[in-house]
Order: C-alpha cells, then sequence, then structure tokens
C-alpha cells in the first residue's frame, strides 16, 4: 500500500496545508472583465478541468507505487474528464440509498478495501504570473483528497461539497508541473454525508488555478446596515490581507453608475464604508443588485451586493420590514448524465423553471452548492437556505441489541470541530450573497451540544441571517436547548398540526416547512390544503416541497432502450429503489403535472369574485414587494368549452399585499342552456430573463351557470328494441345496433354499431387503481383486504322487458379477493333503449371495516383504433380531487396516447377528475359516448391498472392495442403519504353507501 498518513479515519483530522475558508471571489485585472463575472477571462485565473491521466482501483491498499512522483509513467493509463463523478464514467458502482450507509456503521472506521481513484495532470503556468502566489482550488471532492505538486506532498482535505485552496508556490517551478492527486471514496466524513441521493464520487466540481499578488486581499465579509425606515444605509467591508495594502472601494449601480467610493490603508485586517441614500432594496421579486469593486494591487475583485435586511418580528419572517412567504423546493445538485457535476447551464435552467413556476425559495439539500449558483440566485431573484454539508441519518438505524442513535455524534465532543467546521466553511464561502436568508445546520443528523456550537459559531460570525435546524424539533428528543436557533423547522408535518402551530400563542417562533408535499410519482395531492393555512397565518412563513427534480440515471436496456434507472437498477446493495424518484420536474426537467399544480396553488395572484352577474371581482395581490403592472389580464367567456366572449387589460396596478377591483364588460348568460364558464388568464406583459411576453403566470376560472343535466331522448315512438335469450347470453338489437349481455356475468361482453364492434371483452366493476408512490402504505391495507385480486360475484342477474323500446337487466353482485369477506355488494341496473343508449345505475354497499376505496367505476375494453378522445371536464392534463388546481374545465380534444403520464415507476395516471362526458372513438368518429348527471372521473389508456402494477419501470410496459377505458364514480386523492401525512379524509373514497349512474351510447361523427 502507498506509504502516506491514514488521515482518512480520524475525525479531528479534518485536513492538512489547506487554507483557511474565505469568501468566494476571483481577481481580475479589470473593472470591465470583473463586471462580466467570465472567470476565465481573468489572466490570473488557470482552469485545470479538462482530460487527466486516471487510475481507479477498488482499493487504497492496491496503490502500491508513489504514483504522484514525477518521473511515473502514466501514458497508459485512462483519460478521464475532470470535473466528473467516477461512477458516471463507468468506473465504481452506482448506488442509490436514502439513509442506510453503505458501509458497516462503525465511525470514524471505514472498510479497507477504500475504492482510489488517482489523478495526474501536466500543466504550464502562464507567463505574466511570475512574482505571483499560486493557488490550487479544488470546488468539490468526495470525499476525501491527497494533492502532490511535483512529487512533494501539499496537503490533504475532506468535506466534499466545499472548496479547499492550498498554497503551491513552493512546489512550482518555471515550464512543466504536474499535480498529482489521490481521491478516496469514503472517509470519516462519510458518516456526515449520508444524504438521500446516489452516492458519487471523485473530483466532481472545478479545478483551478489562482495567481495572486504577493500582498493581496484575501478575504472579505460585507455587511448590509440600515436606518430604521430604510432612507439610508451603509455598506461596511471587512476587509483581510496578506499584509499592508492600499484598497480602493467603488459601489456601482445596475447601471454601472459609481454610487460611492473611498480607499483605505489595510494592514491585515480592516474595513470601509460606503455610505448610500434611499438605496433600492434588494427581494426575490425585485432582486436590484449593486456592484462593489475593490482594487488592490494589480487586482480588481468584484461582488454582489444586495441592500436587504432579514429579521423576525413578533414572530413573522420578514424581509425589509415587510412579511414574506418562502415558497419553496428543496433542490439537489442532480444531472441525469453527469450526476454531481453541475454546468452553469444547467443551473440556469433549473432557475429559470422555477420563475416560471413561481418558487421563490430553495433550500440546498442537503450541503452547499456551487459557489456560482448563489450569483445566480442573487440575479434571478431567489431567497436561499444554505445548508451545511452535514447528515448522519444512518446513526439512527443500527439494531443489534443497543440499537442506532441518531444523536451520537451530534453529543460525541471528538466530532465537534467536523460539526462546526462544515458550518463555517459554509458561512466564509457564501456570506456575501444577499439571497441566502438563512444558514442550516444540515438535515437529518440528530441534534446535540455539536449543533449548538455551529449555530453559536454562525451567529458570532454573521448574526444577519437566521439559523435553522429541523432536526431539533422535539419529537427527535435531541438536546433540549434551541436558544440558538431563530425558527421552528418541520418535515412533513400535517396540515392540521401546522394550523394548531399558528393558533397556539406561547409559539414565538415562526414555522417553517423545510419539507412537505412529497412529490414522488402521481403527486403531490395537498398543495391547497396546505396554503389555504399558510396564507392565513403570518406565522407560518411556507416552506420547501420535497423535492424538486427526480434523481434518475439515464441509462439503456441490453437492447438499447433508454431509460432513467433507479436504485437497485446497477446491482447496488443497500438501495432505496424508486424513493429518489421523487420530483416536481423529470431527470431531463421535463415537468410533472405536480409542478404545474404547485405553480397554481403559489401563484402570487388570486382572484375573487364579487359580484359575477356584474362583472365585478378582486384581484389580491399576493407579492410580498411588487405591485402587478408587470402582469395582463385576458378574459373570455367559454359556453361548453367554446369561446363566445373574450377581452383584455393590458395592465394591472394593485399594490403588493393590496387589491384592487375591476369590472368586465360581459353579457350575462340569457339562458340556462349550457355550462358557461368565466375563464382569467394572467400573463407577463414584458419580456424577463426567465419568461416570455404573453407567458401565464397563473389563472382563475369561474362557473356562471351551468345546465341541469339532460338525456335527451331520442325519438322512439317507431323504434323497436328485439331481445332473445341463448345459454344465458342476452342478445339486444335495435335499428342499427347489436348488443350482448352475459347474465352469468353480470356484464355487457359486447357492444356493435352499423357492424362496428366497440366493446368486445365483457366489461367489469372495479376498485383496484396501480398503487401510487403514495399509497405505498395504504396499499398493504388494499392487498391484505383483496382490493388487487377482487373479482364479481354474481347472486341474480335476470332481464325484463319494460317497454317496447326499454329492456332492463338487473344483476346483484359483490366484489371480493380470495380468503377476504367481500368489499361490497351491489346493486345493478342495465337499461337499454331502443335508440341504443345503455343506461347503468349501480348502488353500492361497502363493508363497514373496509379501508377506503382507490376507486369504483365501470371498466371496459374497446377494439384497437380507438385512439381519438373528446370530452368536456378539466384538462388539458390529469387531475385527482386533490389535485385539481392547474386544470380548466373546457372541452378538450385528445389522443389516448396523450392522455398517458410517463412516470418512471409506473402507477395510476392520466385520470381526469370532473368528466361531464367523453367519447372515444376511431379516426373516423365511430366510438362510444360516455355521460353523467354528476361529473365522474374518466381515464382512457393502452395499459390497464394491472399492467401499471406489475412494471418496474416505464420502458417495461408493453402497449396494447386495445383501449382500456375508466369510468369511476369517484377515486380516492393522491396525496403525498409517500413521505407525508396521510391522505386527508375528505379526499377518500370511504362512503359505504353510494349510487353511480351512467350512460353509454354508440355514436357515429355525424351524430354529435
Amino acid at each position: 500500500m502507498i506509504k502516506i498518513d491514514k488521515f482518512w479515519e480520524n475525525p479531528e483530522k479534518l485536513h492538512v496545508n489547506r487554507e483557511a475558508p474565505r469568501a468566494y471571489y476571483i481577481p481580475y485585472a479589470d473593472s470591465a472583465a470583473a463586471k462580466e463575472r467570465q472567470r476565465g477571462r481573468s489572466p490570473y485565473y488557470e482552469t485545470l478541468n479538462g482530460s487527466w491521466k486516471f487510475k481507479y482501483y477498488p482499493s487504497v491498499q492496491q496503490v502500491k507505487d508513489a504514483f504522484y512522483e514525477e518521473e511515473t509513467d502514466v501514458s497508459a493509463w485512462d483519460d478521464l474528464i475532470v470535473p466528473s463523478c467516477w461512477q458516471t464514467n463507468g468506473y465504481d458502482q452506482l448506488q442509490y440509498t436514502n439513509f442506510n450507509y453503505p458501509i458497516p456503521c462503525d465511525p470514524p472506521f471505514v472498510p479497507d478495501d477504500n475504492p482510489a481513484g488517482l489523478y495526474v495532470r501536466d500543466f504550464h503556468l502562464p507567463d505574466n504570473w511570475t512574482g505571483k502566489e499560486k493557488y490550487a482550488v479544488f470546488e468539490g471532492v468526495n470525499s476525501c483528497f491527497y494533492l502532490w505538486v511535483n512529487g512533494a506532498f501539499v496537503g490533504y482535505s475532506q468535506g466534499s461539497r466545499m472548496p479547499a485552496e492550498f498554497l503551491i508556490s513552493p512546489y512550482l517551478r518555471p515550464g512543466q508541473n504536474r499535480i498529482a492527486v489521490m481521491v478516496l471514496k469514503w472517509c470519516d466524513g462519510t458518516y456526515l454525508e449520508d444524504q438521500d441521493a446516489w452516492r458519487f464520487s471523485g473530483i466532481f466540481r472545478d479545478v483551478y488555478l489562482l495567481g495572486r499578488d504577493e500582498t493581496h486581499i484575501r478575504d472579505v465579509f460585507n455587511k448590509t446596515v440600515f436606518t430604521d425606515d430604510f432612507q439610508q444605509a451603509s455598506l461596511q467591508t471587512e476587509i483581510e490581507t496578506t499584509g499592508t495594502l492600499e484598497v480602493k472601494a467603488e459601489l456601482r449601480d445596475s447601471a454601472h453608475q459609481l454610487i460611492a467610493a473611498t480607499q483605505a490603508v489595510i494592514a491585515n485586517q480592516g474595513s470601509i464604508t460606503l455610505d448610500i441614500q434611499k438605496p433600492i432594496l434588494w427581494n426575490a421579486e425585485a432582486p436590484y443588485l449593486y456592484e462593489l469593486y475593490l482594487y488592490a494591487g494589480e487586482e480588481v475583485i468584484r461582488f454582489h451586493v444586495g441592500f436587504r435586511k432579514v429579521e423576525i418580528n413578533d414572530g413573522v419572517f420578514q424581509v425589509n420590514g415587510q412579511a414574506v412567504k418562502l415558497r419553496g423546493v428543496n433542490r439537489h445538485d442532480s444531472h441525469p448524465e453527469l450526476g454531481q457535476t453541475i454546468p452553469v447551464d444547467h443551473m440556469i435552467q433549473d432557475l429559470k423553471l422555477m420563475k416560471r413556476h413561481n418558487v421563490n425559495t430553495i433550500r440546498t439539500s442537503h450541503y452547499p452548492n456551487d459557489a456560482r449558483f448563489y450569483e445566480l440566485c442573487n440575479e434571478y431573484g431567489f431567497y436561499v437556505v444554505d445548508e451545511a454539508d452535514l447528515e448522519s441519518h444512518g446513526m439512527g438505524v443500527p439494531d443489534d441489541g443497543a440499537g442506532g442513535s441518531a444523536h451520537k455524534l451530534a453529543t460525541d465532543p471528538t466530532w465537534k470541530a467536523a460539526y462546526v467546521e462544515r458550518a463555517a466553511r459554509m458561512v466564509e464561502r457564501d456570506k456575501n450573497q444577499p439571497c441566502i436568508v438563512m444558514w442550516s445546520l444540515g438535515n437529518e443528523a440528530g441534534y446535540g451540544l455539536n449543533h449548538i456550537a455551529m449555530a453559536e459559531w454562525i451567529q458570532q460570525r454573521d448574526d444577519s441571517r437566521l439559523v435553522h435546524y429541523e432536526g431539533a424539533a422535539p419529537h427527535y428528543e435531541g438536546h433540549e436547548n434551541i436558544e440558538s436557533l431563530d425558527v421552528e423547522s418541520r418535515m412533513y408535518s400535517s396540515v392540521q398540526y401546522i394550523e394548531e402551530y399558528a393558533k397556539e400563542e406561547s409559539n414565538k417562533k415562526p414555522l417553517f416547512l423545510c419539507e412537505y408535499s412529497h412529490a414522488m410519482g402521481n403527486g403531490p395531492g395537498d398543495l391547497k390544503d396546505y396554503w389555504d393555512v399558510i396564507h392565513q397565518y403570518p406565522k407560518l412563513m411556507g416552506g420547501c416541497v420535497w423535492e424538486w427534480c427526480d434523481h434518475g440515471i439515464k441509462t439503456e436496456t441490453t437492447e438499447g432502450q433508454p431509460f432513467f434507472a433507479y436504485g437497485g437498477d446497477f446491482g447496488d446493495k443497500p438501495n432505496d429503489g424508486n424513493f429518489c424518484i421523487d420530483g416536481l420536474v423529470y431527470p431531463d426537467r421535463r415537468p410533472h403535472t405536480g409542478l404545474l399544480e404547485l405553480k397554481q396553488v403559489i401563484a402570487p395572484v388570486h382572484i375573487e369574485a364579487v359580484d359575477l352577474t356584474g362583472g365585478k371581482l378582486r384581484i389580491n395581490n399576493l407579492h410580498d414587494f411588487i405591485d402587478l403592472s408587470h402582469l395582463g389580464l385576458h378574459w373570455k367567456i367559454e359556453k361548453d368549452g367554446q369561446t363566445i366572449e373574450q377581452g383584455q387589460i393590458w395592465q394591472l396596478d394593485a399594490a403588493a399585499h393590496e387589491h384592487q377591483l375591476i369590472t368586465l364588460p360581459y353579457a350575462w348568460p340569457s339562458t340556462e342552456d349550457a355550462y358557461y364558464t368565466l375563464n382569467l388568464s394572467f400573463w407577463m406583459n414584458k419580456e424577463t430573463s426567465w419568461a416570455e411576453m404573453g407567458y401565464e403566470v397563473a389563472f382563475k376560472q369561474f362557473t356562471l351557470l351551468e345546465a341541469e343535466y339532460s338525456d335527451e331522448p331520442a325519438n322512439l315512438s317507431a323504434a323497436s328494441l328485439h331481445a332473445a335469450e341463448n345459454d344465458r347470453v342476452l342478445s339486444i338489437e335495435g335499428y342499427d345496433f347489436r348488443y350482448a349481455f352475459d347474465l352469468d356475468k353480470g356484464l355487457f361482453v359486447e357492444l356493435a354499431r352499423n357492424g362496428i364492434v366497440m366493446v368486445e371483452q365483457p366489461m367489469g366493476f372495479n376498485i383496484w387503481r396501480a398503487p401510487l408512490d403514495n399509497d405505498m402504505h395504504i396499499r398493504k391495507q388494499w392487498e391484505l383486504q383483496g382490493y388487487d385480486r377482487a373479482v364479481m360475484k354474481v347472486y341474480s342477474c335476470e332481464w325484463t322487458r319494460l317497454s317496447e323500446s326499454t329492456i332492463e337487466v338487473r344483476a346483484a353482485f359483490s366484489l371480493g379477493g380470495y380468503t377476504q369477506n367481500p368489499i361490497l355488494h351491489g346493486e345493478a341496473s342495465w337499461q337499454v333503449d331502443a335508440a341504443g343508449e345503455i343506461k347503468l345505475d349501480v348502488q353500492v354497499k361497502v363493508r363497514e371495516s373496509a379501508a377506503y376505496l382507490p376507486r369504483f367505476g365501470l371498466q371496459l375494453t374497446m377494439p384497437s383504433g380507438n385512439e381519438q378522445v373528446e370530452y368536456f371536464g378539466y384538462g388539458p392534463h390529469e387531475s385527482y380531487v386533490d389535485k385539481r388546481q392547474s386544470v380548466r374545465k373546457s372541452r378538450y380534444v385528445t389522443t389516448v396516447d396523450e392522455m398517458f403520464e410517463p412516470y418512471i415507476m409506473p402507477q395510476e395516471n392520466g385520470s381526469r377528475y370532473g368528466t361531464h362526458w367523453a367519447v372515444i372513438s376511431n379516426e373516423q368518429g365511430m366510438g362510444l359516448k360516455f355521460a353523467s348527471p354528476e361529473p365522474f372521473s374518466f381515464n382512457a389508456s393502452h395499459y390497464t391498472p394491472l399492467d401499471l402494477t406489475i412494471a418496474a419501470h416505464d420502458h417495461e410496459l408493453k402497449a396494447r392495442k386495445e383501449t382500456i377505458v375508466h369510468l369511476d364514480y369517484k377515486m380516492s386523492g393522491v396525496g403525498s403519504n409517500s413521505c407525508g401525512p396521510e391522505l386527508l379524509d375528505q379526499y377518500r373514497l370511504n362512503e359505504k353507501q353510494f349510487r353511480f349512474e351512467l350512460h353509454i351510447k354508440p355514436v357515429l361523427s355525424e351524430d354529435e
């Protein structure tokens, strides 16, 4: 084994020769280059990104030679792009685990077979760096590394997601130089980096050299101070230098106009103050940034300056004296092909998507991001909860008699330095970013004196921001002292809980939901319930949905079919399956319908009806700082989904937290002959960096009039209806149709019109849906009680002629699975008239002890070719009883394929809540029409519930040629119970008695 000191199992040896942490910046040669912030344009910056020679060893014990020596021949080694992750380049093991450690839980020790990656690169120094101090900066290396330059040991560092900077001047020479790095997969720090994510290794963030003046600015801390009325402000800049240095400071506005300037001689430590009158304040809605330029020697350093103040007053979270709601998401670094190596363009893509969906807050779960990410957040406008790279969730798992302890490391003084350092390195690097409003001590790492030490260090260093940590919540039973935490934080608390918290006067701190509404698969379904309460109580500061993106890894089957993989797909053990597929967007950033739902629920504009008959409405501006002058309003009246009247307001004007009254000049419908809706669309009336002019920010729909349901009777005066029973099959024939009803099965088995077969398999009553991720807990009860295997038992089934033009079949039945009592009993009446219309009237009694039903309705199979769908109901995408804020009621034309939502883990999808009628037909318009006096849930798919239940990945699904149709009395909601509260009672199909009426009629296009 290579002869090196074994630092990687010593929690008190966190680095060797690493520079003290400092604020992020890049020195430039002039202000013009500094303003552009393209660090490659700085003559004092030299990237080491690119191709390195690389050799992987399954165990560090296999590294025998001193590979770092200059004479070592590495020409036969592999070439590996830096930055990158080993695992996405074919090395080591791709592995996803939520909280189970991938190694034995034996801190600080790690396996002897500790994989190692060796990196070597030759480089030349720029000619103009003569006399400069040279530094090597590694922005992210997982999990620890040793560094050599020209064969000499330089240093060691651990702590994966924070920079490590080394002074390498003593080891360099003119001409060619060699840098060598050994990265280990695990170290004692692994026990503090147990985040719910793929476990990646390697040099995964940028590496570069800095050439600095011999005497230079080392660190900068910009602090903004205000008078009480915010009319005057001071920028107090603390500066640390490596010697005596004259520093000139310029503060410029966004137009690059000089606002204030001064200069001072700094001897190691000093400060500069710049005063400004009537500063334009920074906030996420109007992210106005000043620029501070510091000139020292040959260097120019630029910083964003956002004048803003974060505080809590009377239990209310405030920015610049204004109460603010945090409408946030949790965001992991995750790229479907690059892993945790995140290009800047990918960061921008995420931020633009978030802005377009009304998100204003990001929690950097659960570690600091690339420093440039925060600069982008400053510019685009986001509040950021910056989280330390600290999670030890797996400490609570072991069960060996003594059991695990989530608080073990948090209470062990041996680990105190490691805890505090993770806070200090985060704060020191990011302290000048105005977007950051809270420092977070990490996630799911117990709570003890080590956390308290972190919090106290932060508050001593930076008292301008709040300190957050959810792991101190009382139900975890950690240390009782939470005085150093500024907010109460919870994850996955119920709507009832947060309302009770807000009402309790003894609760003095604001409550932040650092995680809520688990967005796994088809969900979340409880967003509106949360935000109805959050808006109601000032003490509730908002929260961050878990989470932003699905962590799928782009790969392909042996046949070459691409798909997104999750835990276990690479043979990884332990793994947590598809629990990493829990985002608001797919891995490639296509929005899930859950993101569309979130966009509407947290929209910054809300509208109320004052007098719909007179067109009077109240527009409420939920922005915290800006008015509505950037929004226009388009309105239209629809009659049965067709626009009959419309108009436009080009600019609104309600101030922040205020409202305006408007009157729309539409005519009230004169007759109640149709379904009339008022549709309002709020759109951008100017272009921004994240949205084009005309982009819809929010919408609202009001029902004006709804016609009473009427079943238009056909002229049956001369029509005849023939019925004949043969071998318990009832044949019913009319002028142009023929039906077959199996009296033993109690169901229609064939429907045909004009010789076109429209149903060719037995219909069936169904209660099963392909379990959602959010059904993973209730699913156990459903399967125990036989819901997944329920079959129909027919007790009696007889037919009778009610008239010359009407036949009725009545069936008594039950649904149940083997071993268990019947789940429900039903009485079904099927009436067929001479026009061919079928009227189903079914009355159901559910067993009292039965768990709530996934759904109840009729399932039927239409032959191949029935691809066209038209319906009047909610659309254009899927909707459920608790997930329907992002849909409008109208008339939609689509296809069976377009109704399908391709979740990575197949599950119930594509249903349309609140449907009045639907037609499914072939391209010539020949098909079936379904309608009901009461809106129903409707679905058309090429997959049965069983198909979706069995498949573990979307690529495993094999589309049927037939069309599977579901016509449901109701379907239970989707909720967020995969990692959240149980589905709310009002969204469960838990009725013990109900009646469902459904009309089915073969149609041709000329009929409609």
